[in-house]
């Protein structure tokens, strides 16, 4: 079956522009396909009920160790945890049925809080225990994040990638928000312990809407095409990956190591997913200051020590602004200049960033935040979307594990960098900040950041115009004539998916799309 024939339901069928001022909120499309509703409908469950664990974990800890060292402690193995199994679950979901290493991972995810509530009930206080979990917990964890996103193409045609994207990281940042504000509620109700048994169940409907996918085996590998010319940003992602990681280091009788070198090979060689990959972790290192919110909140805008208001409303900023454009999707998820976007978008939040540290007002600095956090939703869709639409399926679960170690680490290198900037120059500019606040460490720092991620992006976008001439496929013609639906997944007899992935595009069409000609 050729791209041009799959249809969606009759529900998603649409024009190429927004039809109304309705079309501007948010961009439900992708949720006429069964399974991506389905698996939609499980994690806004999974959202709010499967997060009690961000606070109940390093609150066990704290009250069972008295020190915040302890919570470091877990932080660290937690991050550990989850890199090694990004890069391994990457080279495994281009192995084998994605359907089956989703079911494994959200089962071991369930099984790591059901055992964290059973050792909470029989009032367990041994940190080497909870560590193990904790442990547990990154493994499971960063299995999921990579091989959903490994999966995602496999369930929504290419053009509706972006709007998919849109809402699963609607549902996200919404949990996040809401998830730890609920626990804070109802841990003096009923426990710890209760808090883990909650994330547990709500698992169960990821599980339940997993099951119900179709198998997802690896795809059989397309002839491979000849290899784009240096410089002209022409890579169709349909060909030649399959032969650089099946031959190279993804056969039938090569280690898991091997298979996952040609993999950051295939990744390293390709300047697109390099540009993506350079501008998303050049923002995120830079221009994500949260480790200085607590300094800035105390000795700018006149907080209390050990935090207050103005912490809070600064660490919610951010997330306010990201969820509000979540509802406001439709506006942009039809566009398809999606290397311009990310590097607009980057380059925004870099602005955004020297804004808050030169913001004489509490309330500036929340403006600026939230918008900074509406561009940065911008920024994550169109990445995610380049980075599942350009990869082939032979290599996309490893491609999405480098994805997911960049989006685990950038923000955590950032803490790092900023709180050691930040400390060091409170020590020269603390006796200045009766005199001049303008020069405190905090604000210093912060506009550093914002000024360099600004650089950096558009030092990339200049080195590297595969980003900025990037446009993504025009959505096949039956988009737009609502003929009668065909089926978009079930029951397969074959190894390939029902449904025609993003790489499966006419490679002349995608040529011509990502050289800026289509």
């Amino acid at each position: 079956m050729s791209a041009t024939t799959v249809r969606p339901p009759r529900s998603s069928t649409c024009s190429s522009r927004p039809a109304s001022a309705w079309a501007f909120t948010v961009d439900c499309r992708p949720l006429a396909i069964p399974a991506f509703r389905r698996m939609w409908a499980a994690s806004v469950i999974c959202a709010v009920g499967g997060s009690f664990s961000v606070v109940a974990v390093p609150t066990q800890l704290f009250t069972v160790t008295g020190s915040s060292a302890a919570v470091g402690a877990a932080a660290g193995v937690s991050f550990a945890a989850l890199v090694t199994a990004a890069v391994w679950s990457g080279a495994l979901a281009d192995r084998m049925d994605r359907r089956t290493m989703l079911l494994a991972a959200h089962l071991g995810l369930a099984l790591t809080y059901a055992a964290l509530w059973l050792q909470a009930v029989l009032g367990g206080r041994s940190v080497p225990v909870l560590l193990v979990a904790v442990a547990f917990q990154g493994l499971t964890y960063g299995t999921v994040l990579t091989t959903t996103g490994a999966t995602a193409p496999r369930l929504v045609p290419a053009g509706l990638l972006p709007a998919a994207n849109s809402l699963s990281s609607l549902v996200r940042y919404g949990g996040s928000v809401l998830g730890p504000m609920l626990a804070g509620v109802l841990v003096p109700v009923v426990g710890l312990g209760t808090l883990y048994l909650f994330d547990a169940v709500a698992l169960l409907a990821v599980v339940w809407a997993v099951a119900m996918l179709p198998p997802l085996p690896p795809l059989p590998p397309l002839p491979p095409l000849p290899p784009p010319t240096t410089g002209t940003g022409t890579g169709t992602g349909t060909g030649t990956e399959e032969s650089a990681a099946g031959t190279e280091g993804g056969g039938r009788g090569t280690s898991a190591a091997r298979r996952t070198l040609a993999g950051f090979r295939y990744l390293a060689a390709d300047r697109l997913l390099v540009a993506v990959l350079a501008v998303d972790l050049a923002a995120m290192v830079f221009g994500m200051p949260s480790a200085l919110f607590p300094e800035l909140a105390r000795h700018v805008f006149g907080g209390t020590a050990g935090g207050g208001t103005q912490t809070g409303l600064l660490y919610a900023a951010y997330p306010a602004g990201v969820f509000a454009a979540g509802l406001l999707s439709g506006a942009f998820t039809r566009a398809r200049r999606h290397g311009a976007l990310v590097a607009v978008a980057a380059v925004a939040w870099g602005l955004t960033v020297v804004l808050v540290g030169l913001a004489p007002e509490l309330w500036i600095a929340l403006a600026a935040l939230m918008l900074g956090g509406a561009v940065n939703f911008v920024l994550s869709t169109f990445r995610t979307t380049i980075v599942q639409a350009h990869t082939g399926d032979a290599v996309r679960g490893r491609v999405q594990g480098a994805l997911t170690v960049v989006l685990v680490g950038g923000p955590q290198i950032a803490n790092v960098l900023h709180g050691s900037a930040g400390a060091a120059l409170q020590d020269v500019t603390g006796p200045l900040h009766d005199a001049a606040s303008a020069l405190s460490g905090p604000r210093i720092v912060i506009c550093a950041g914002g000024l360099l991620t600004v650089v950096t992006v558009t030092a990339i976008a200049w080195a590297i115009p595969d980003l900025r001439r990037y446009i993504a496929p025009a959505p096949a013609p039956t988009l737009t004539r609502a003929p009668a639906p065909a089926p978009v997944l079930g029951p397969v007899a074959g190894p390939a998916s029902p449904v025609v992935p993003a790489d499966r595009v006419s490679p002349a069409s995608a040529s011509r799309a990502r050289a800026g000609r289509g």
